[in-house]
């Protein structure tokens, strides 16, 4: 997950009961549910883009509770206070003899209207820079809109930025929130939308549901974009993600200039670039005059002073060439634990993976003075 600045503040955290007051089918996989605290002291104000972290419990296991973790976008306006809504793709089996996805059929099979779900957040990074003055491009895949429609509420609350809305999914039966984005597009001038459909029924071409047909090419986006200085922000399925992420690249986007979100772990954009092994790191000390913050990479040899450009230790680790485990980059999976050897760390998002004495996620965490790490 990349974004253009990293959050400095630790979000309040702990599960608490959320409520659905309304659940809404968007199209023919995609359901919305309307969710506000049980308690109205737990609303959480979030910024666009951010998602909520459910726990959904599955089947019994000699008679033990098993719950799962997974993240959904908030796909609603931030201005919405005091309620939450998420949109959830019904995962079906992707082939006969496999499961369906149980967290999403749960939601869209099981919970109804009145029922209460356990949720921690706001959380994540991928979040709308405000006070950017720059043109916003949101590039999404299926059910990838979500955060982009709950920025798209932003920009429409900006009057001076422009803005355009990407959308590639199948075909107009599993378009979600297609006339809430109409709405928006028509609250101001500078707003726009192109939508592309892969395979467009016969109903999509007759009532001229969609703009270019099969994939987003760079004829498409060329032609959509005059030359300008974008933000662009992607998020969708991983081969959406890497075809979209490297025809930025080839267009010569900055990096910095290219805010994403995966679903479920993170996938590799450059494979050739920023996570390729590096050359085996040599015994290398950096160092400096006073008292500098150190980081030791202990197994690696490794020792650098930490300036506080990284947003973790987990970026740190890897602006050294240093290529430890993570998946979610949120503090929730538990993939990029490490073992503590000295030092403290502090989280500017709270954990919600149990850590025992001397772990540290680092993901979520940075230095509070010199510190060692076994890796």
């Amino acid at each position: 997950m990349n974004a253009f600045t990293a959050r400095d503040t630790i979000a309040r955290s702990g599960f608490r009961d959320l409520k659905v007051v309304a659940k809404v089918r968007e199209s023919a996989i995609i359901t919305s549910f309307h969710i506000e605290p049980v308690n109205p002291e737990d609303w959480r104000d979030f910024e666009p883009g951010q998602f909520l972290v459910f726990k959904i419990p599955m089947p019994q296991r000699a008679g033990e509770k098993v719950y799962v973790l997974r993240n959904y976008s908030v796909s609603c306006s931030p201005a919405a206070k005091g309620r939450y809504r998420i949109s959830v793709k019904r995962e079906a089996a992707p082939a006969p003899g496999l499961p369906d996805g149980a967290s999403s059929c749960f939601l869209h099979d099981r919970i109804d209207v009145g029922d209460i779900l356990k949720a921690e957040g706001p959380r994540g990074d991928f979040v709308l820079d405000k006070a950017s003055l720059r043109p916003v491009v949101l590039l999404s895949g299926g059910v990838g809109l979500t955060p982009m429609v709950s920025m798209l509420h932003a920009l429409a609350a900006m009057p001076d930025r422009r803005a355009v809305f990407v959308h590639a999914c199948e075909n107009g039966d599993v378009h979600a929130l297609r006339d809430e984005v109409a709405g928006l597009l028509a609250a101001r001038p500078g707003l726009s939308a192109h939508y592309c459909y892969r395979s467009p029924s016969e109903r999509d071409r007759a009532d001229g549901h969609f703009h270019s047909e099969g994939m987003i090419s760079k004829d498409v986006l060329q032609r959509l974009l005059p030359i300008d200085d974008y933000d662009f922000y992607l998020c969708g399925p991983p081969p959406f993600m890497q075809a979209i992420y490297a025809m930025l690249r080839e267009f010569g986007v900055p990096k910095h200039r290219i805010a994403y979100e995966f679903f479920g772990p993170a996938t590799v954009l450059e494979p050739d670039g920023a996570r390729a092994p590096a050359a085996p790191a040599r015994p290398t000390r950096i160092e400096s005059a006073g008292e500098a913050t150190t980081v030791e990479f202990r197994k690696s040899g490794l020792t650098a002073v930490w300036d506080g450009k990284a947003a973790s230790l987990l970026d740190f680790a890897e602006d050294q060439g240093l290529l430890p485990e993570f998946s979610c980059r949120s503090g929730i999976c538990g993939t990029c634990k490490s073992r503590l050897v000295s030092g403290e760390v502090a989280y500017f998002e709270e954990p919600l993976d149990e850590l025992g004495a001397g772990e540290v996620l680092l993901c979520c965490s940075r230095p509070s003075g010199s510190v060692v790490l076994d890796i």
